[in-house]
């Protein structure tokens, strides 16, 4: 397992070896929320990769009377990504950046769209229980303390039959994909950061935060170790092939 703590204590702002301390995570998040969108849309593939994603979920009938949960929703892209999926269903968007979910809050959503403001690990303490029949938890589990255990209650959160989906970053099992990921990032993301935003802590934490987190063999293992069964995954294509990937587990 990586180790992710970071070598020396972190003052705020200081991106350690492996990327922001995880407290410190949402604020930096609320700090660039207004320019999140515009920085993201930049990327390309960045929303139809989402959209694949939730596709990969096979929601049937349009989501008609199906409850999904969106972990780590930001300004929405992710919830809209399952809103075009499934159309008809109960969707609940959580996050844990109040900069971010005020963002999404200013976006036009269906009456069947709710967003809270929550960490992954305090759902039930801010209204948020299950069953749901579908989770999606886009560049989540990597921000978090205890990946498993989240995976575990991601697990309980959903009913028999239920579907997760993470869509996340998992570069170290391939050299090609590190090496694109290092071009991008400083090549393109951490200078944009800096002059849209004036600064790049967020944007190197990105960078350092994929670096250390599990290859996707690892991330599988885990979601297995969840007692999630049928666990596989897809990539995407243009430059996050082997980049971004969807790990897809179903509870049994």
């Amino acid at each position: 397992m990586v180790d992710r703590s970071p070598s020396r204590p972190t003052r705020p702002g200081t991106v350690g070896r492996a990327g922001l301390p995880r407290e410190q995570v949402p604020s930096h998040f609320d700090d660039g929320a207004a320019d999140y969108d515009r920085l993201v849309g930049m990327n390309p593939g960045y929303h139809d990769h989402l959209r694949a994603s939730a596709a990969r979920m096979r929601l049937p009938r349009d989501g008609a009377g199906l409850r999904l949960l969106d972990a780590g929703c930001g300004t929405g892209a992710s919830t809209a990504a399952l809103l075009g999926v499934a159309p008809r269903a109960e969707i609940v968007a959580v996050d844990a950046s109040a900069g971010m979910l005020e963002r999404a809050r200013t976006k036009p959503w269906p009456a069947s769209v709710r967003f809270v403001h929550s960490t992954a690990e305090s759902l039930a303490e801010n209204g948020v229980v299950g069953p749901f029949d579908g989770i999606l938890a886009a560049y989540l589990l990597r921000n978090l303390d205890d990946p498993d255990a989240q995976l575990r209650r991601f697990h309980d959160l959903l009913r028999p039959g239920g579907v997760l989906a993470l869509h996340e970053y998992s570069v170290a099992d391939s050299p090609r994909a590190r090496l694109s990921w290092h071009a991008v990032c400083w090549g393109i993301i951490v200078p944009l950061g800096r002059m849209t935003t004036g600064e790049t802590a967020l944007y190197r934490h990105l960078w350092r935060s994929v670096n250390t987190f599990d290859g996707i063999g690892r991330l599988r293992d885990r979601v297995r170790a969840a007692g999630f069964d049928a666990v596989h995954s897809e990539t995407m294509t243009g430059w996050q092939n082997g980049v971004v990937h969807t790990v897809l587990g179903t509870r049994s």
